[in-house]
């Protein structure tokens, strides 16, 4: 069992973004991993980036629940419509789901994470 701390201690430098997905001259992007199972199948933890933007027209990666406590994100789908999370919010995406993820200011948020 463990508990998800919005400011947590021992966040380390991560490196999920690509460089060139970043917005502005920031580059910051830390994780602290609260649980990871033994074959990597479920992941979970509390993550922070700066400003970027991925497209996944193949599809999200990965099965992502997430909460955000502070900033937010703006989701585009395919079609042109788009959904903003803020901070309270708490969302899904299924793996395989076609969008682009854009945060315009720095982003944390708790994630649970099924590959």
């Amino acid at each position: 069992m463990f508990r998800l701390d919005p400011d947590p201690q021992g966040m380390m430098a991560s490196q999920f973004t690509k460089q060139d997905s970043f917005t502005t001259s920031d580059r910051h992007e830390v994780n602290l991993s609260a649980y990871v199972a033994e074959d990597e199948s479920l992941l979970s933890g509390v993550w922070e980036c700066a400003p970027s933007r991925e497209e996944y027209p193949d599809g999200y990666p990965v099965h992502e629940m997430m909460h955000f406590v502070s900033g937010s994100v703006t989701l585009t789908h395919p079609d042109g419509t788009s959904e903003t999370f803020v901070a309270g919010d708490t969302f899904f995406i299924p793996k395989g789901r076609p969008c682009t993820w854009e945060n315009t200011e720095t982003l944390r948020k708790f994630y649970m994470i099924a590959t």
